[in-house]
């Protein structure tokens, strides 16, 4: 069995094995191979079942006259597509190309003009497939290619032309060297949220960072949750990558607020105004509370809008404007967010997951669903109202970042996926499976692996639909940003499936469509003005960083990894210049929580290692990683050789905090991003892998608020650094 087992998983993309971040061969057991296989709708049980799934996949795709979406180079035009024919067939084609902006070609061509590529047989049948030479002048764009065979059988194929690079620091900043803050929405304390960062205080921390220098404003991803559990805060397990978490608007900006009697009786009671008071000053985001506040006032500001003066004019074209713009993804998605609540209500938080909601709602395309929508109308409106809302705000802080001087603007973050239970899964759940995770296997960052809970998109189902899946998420969060983090960059070329019931190192790696990916990535970069970074952390396969930059995408370069091979770190001339660099990330102790090793107390604490030898290890390698830093410093002049330090009694502060922040902005990367966390030498991280509820994941408040950020001795000294080695960002 072990050949046909093979056989139909390298059909279908799955790996054999892979290397390790510490260059160990791991080999995917039949087990693994066939749970995942299993998976994709391939019950592998024997040898005839796999020759079967053989069988099968070559028909299918030889059933078809077309394949469904083909990527043209747009700098290595004409472009061709591959035509299936019945070998006998002997007469002509007719074509119609309809191009992305409203424009025909059309033309006509005997079977004897098509060069033959190859001979194959299919369902008894003996066929030929054959190369069609495109027009050799295709604008960059989505086109539809129709092609008609005598006998009256048609097919057709979505033609993405496409540029070879992304839209790149040459094209927003020329040969400048910038820097940018990076924060955790959520986290930024202000006078007048609600207990969460919201996009008001978004725009004012854009503002003042732009006038301070800055040229970016980093972001952890915006993506929708869950208002009908709060407590699901993680923005890397989204209910959607499409749509925006409601819980980041400004109530009080809303222009409904100053009208709504129903927002300002809700706002005069003693009770509600003691628990805002409460949610502002906790030093943790307590999500339920914000929500329990927010979600209310908004409704009454739903009312005004439907109600009130709005109700016609210029806001209410502007609502129907997004609405149609949006189209049919917004309407489902807000269904979908209107029978959670609605089960959720009636059943309680096991209702969450549309599994188990009566079968008949499990999908967006049924009458029941349609007769809920008709019924509760107003809900879904008040659903899509949120959206609207949420992307104006948004809005008016990319620009309010672009009048305070930034050339980058936001920074926004693309996560990886989304858990089966998500909107998204429930929208199109034919693409989405379930069986499997995505996740990371072992790496320094994790010792005993990830399995993120994430539901992979079938590579099969994302080519049936012309990438359109990946197309809808990128535009989705290029939307109002200067540049786009892709979390997890290597999935664009495979992805680590854990199969369900195993342990987070027994997943294998399935491979993705990456070259046509790329295309599509930079097609929408250059459309959107829009840089892109891949976060390439972790097991990297070799050569993936090389295809990267070929593609204009920026790499992702994080001072505790940067080291030479004998463990020191790497010297400033050494990073890339087409690259993002950092200090720390969101996953990462903070600089000041890494040299107090206050991630090593977390893991020790919560049992996260997998054996005491490498506990040990860890904590005698983050000793003398204090001593690799100041020599790295000392070696870049950042800091004085005499008198000798002692790098375990030296106190993190202000002074090592920018010397190492000076050290990163002399490298020749193009951006460097400073978490807001590290200039306020904050010790805690915001989210500690390996946890849910353990450690306060994506909870963590700033100590101080925005309003006071640049009056902060040290904040301010950093940015005059910045300014100094970088420059001011600003043209």
């Amino acid at each position: 069995m072990a050949d046909a087992l093979d056989a139909l998983a390298a059909a279908v993309g799955i790996e054999s094995g892979y290397n390790d971040i510490w260059h160990n061969r791991i080999t995917a057991t039949p087990a693994q191979i066939k749970a995942v296989l299993s998976a994709m709708g391939f019950p592998a049980v024997d040898s005839e079942a796999c020759r079967a799934g053989l069988e099968a996949l070559a028909e299918k795709r030889l059933r078809r006259l077309l394949e469904p979406v083909t990527v043209v180079p747009a700098e290595a035009q004409p472009g061709t597509v591959v035509l299936c024919l019945p070998a006998a067939f002997a007469g002509h084609l007719t074509w119609t190309l309809t191009e992305e902006g409203g424009a025909r070609r059309r033309g006509r061509l005997d079977r004897s003009e098509l060069a033959v590529l190859d001979r194959v047989r299919a369902d008894g049948e003996d066929r030929v497939l054959c190369s069609l030479t495109l027009p050799p002048d295709l604008p960059e764009g989505y086109h539809d290619l129709h092609v008609t065979a005598v006998g009256g059988r048609t097919d057709a194929c979505r033609l993405i032309v496409a540029p070879r690079r992304c839209w790149e620091p040459a094209d927003a900043v020329g040969e400048d060297r910038v820097w940018g803050l990076g924060c955790q929405l959520y986290s930024l304390r202000s006078e007048g949220n609600w207990g969460l960062g919201n996009f008001t205080d978004l725009a004012r921390l854009a503002g003042m960072a732009g006038r301070e220098g800055a040229a970016a404003i980093g972001l952890n991803p915006l993506h929708a949750l869950f208002p009908a559990e709060p407590r699901q805060c993680s923005p890397y397990s989204p209910a959607s990558r499409d749509f925006l978490n409601v819980l980041y608007i400004d109530v009080e900006a809303v222009p409904e607020f100053a009208r709504s009697e129903a927002a300002a009786a809700l706002m005069a009671d003693p009770d509600f105004r003691a628990r805002l008071e409460a949610a502002r000053s906790s030093d943790l985001v307590d999500y339920p509370a914000v929500a329990a506040l927010m979600l209310p006032v908004l409704e009454a500001l739903f009312g005004e809008f439907r109600g009130g003066p709005a109700a016609t004019g210029d806001r209410a074209e502007a609502f129907e404007a997004f609405r149609a713009d949006m189209g049919l993804p917004l309407r489902q998605f807000a269904t979908f967010m209107a029978l959670q609540e609605h089960f959720v209500a009636g059943g309680g938080f096991s209702m969450m997951e549309w599994h188990r909601w009566p079968e008949p709602y499990n999908r967006p395309d049924t009458a029941e669903v349609a007769a809920f929508a008709a019924e509760h109308e107003a809900r879904v409106g008040f659903h899509e109202y949120l959206q609207w809302l949420a992307d104006e705000q948004l809005d008016a802080a990319a620009r309010s970042a672009a009048r305070s001087g930034m050339r980058i603007g936001l920074y926004r973050d693309l996560a990886v996926g989304t858990g089966p239970a998500s909107a998204a899964a429930w929208a199109d759940g034919d693409a989405l499976l379930s069986g499997v995770s995505v996740g990371a296997p072992p790496d320094l960052l994790n010792r005993v692996g990830q399995d993120w809970g994430l539901a992979p998109l079938d590579p099969d189902a994302l080519r049936e639909r012309a990438f359109q899946p990946f197309i809808a998420s990128v535009r989705a969060n290029m939307r109002h940003a200067g540049a786009l983090r892709i979390d997890h960059a290597m999935g664009l070329m495979h992805q680590y499936w854990v199969p369900s019931g195993m342990g987070a190192d027994q997943g294998l790696y399935v491979t993705y469509p990456f070259q046509d990916l790329l295309r599509v990535l930079a097609l929408e970069s250059r459309r959107h003005r829009c840089l892109v970074i891949g976060e390439d952390l972790g097991t990297v396969p070799a050569g993936f960083r090389d295809v990267m930059a070929e593609a204009g995408i920026l790499s992702y370069r994080v001072l505790p990894f940067e080291r030479t091979g004998d463990g020191l770190f790497a010297r400033a001339s050494a990073y890339p210049e087409h690259a993002l660099v950092t200090g720390s990330t969101h996953d990462l102790a903070t600089l000041s929580g890494l040299w107090a090793g206050r991630d090593l107390d977390w893991r020790r604490t919560l049992s996260l290692y997998p054996d005491q030898e490498v506990r040990d290890t860890d904590a005698r390698e983050r000793i003398e990683d204090r001593r690799r830093l100041i020599d790295a410093l000392i070696d870049a002049d950042l800091w004085p050789e005499h008198p000798p330090v002692d790098p375990e009694s030296l106190p993190f502060e202000t002074d090592l905090m920018i010397a190492i922040q000076r050290f990163l902005a002399r490298t020749p990367s193009r951006l460097q991003i400073v978490p807001v966390e590290d200039a306020l030498l904050e010790v805690e991280q915001m989210n500690l892998p390996g946890t849910i509820d353990e450690h306060p994941n994506w909870r963590r408040k700033l100590p101080v608020g925005i309003e006071a950020l640049f009056a902060d001795p040290g904040v301010a000294a950093l940015a005059a650094a910045l300014r100094d080695e970088r420059g001011s960002g600003k043209r």
